[in-house]
């Protein structure tokens, strides 16, 4: 997560233009979180009843056998598997292409220098070199190469994120400061 952050950093602040501290905030941390909450509760509990009440325990070994498919073996328990199977797969393929798709248009318009508007073809090409570096690292050492890959690059956008939020802070005081100020003038 922390290695996409400047991506999905930029993007969300680019596609908030415009909006209040209070609109960004609402809808970049309560939204997703609360629909996480909802996630988690409506599967879990799920999970939790095929296994406690239904006596699915086989559930507990497949998931611990392999995690990545443990959305499927729950919907494998459950009516309609095969719809269910196929929009997850449909949200999935949505999410890598959005996700693809708002860190190209982030390294792009940092590549231009900040431009807004920049040629098609530029943001095909930086679309294509990630997937292509993504490509390599799964065919060089499988998705293990690739995760070590990602938590590598995680440690510097931590300390980047760091200082970024400490700056954040910093400005909003300073603003905070500075309306206070104009209030006691008038």
């Amino acid at each position: 997560t922390i290695a996409w952050s400047p991506f999905v950093g930029l993007f969300i602040a680019k596609i908030s233009r415009g909006r209040t501290i209070r609109q960004f905030v609402f809808g970049v941390m309560f939204v997703p979180t609360i629909f996480t909450f909802l996630w988690f509760s409506v599967f879990g509990d799920t999970a939790l009843h095929l296994i406690m009440v239904e006596g699915y325990t086989s559930l507990i070994a497949d998931v611990q056998a392999d995690n990545a498919i443990a959305l499927f073996k729950l919907f494998e328990l459950l009516p309609m598997t095969a719809i269910t199977s196929f929009l997850a797969v449909l949200l999935i393929i949505t999410f890598f292409v959005t996700s693809s798709d708002s860190g190209s248009l982030v390294i792009d318009s940092l590549a231009a220098g900040g431009a807004s508007h920049t040629p098609v073809w530029q943001r095909v090409f930086w679309a294509s070199t990630e997937g292509l570096v993504a490509a390599a690292l799964l065919l060089a050492g499988g998705l293990s190469a690739l995760q070590t890959m990602t938590i590598a690059s995680a440690l510097p956008f931590a300390v980047i994120m760091l200082i970024s939020a400490l700056g954040m802070w910093r400005a909003l005081v300073i603003e905070g400061h500075h309306e206070t100020s104009l209030q006691n003038h008038m």
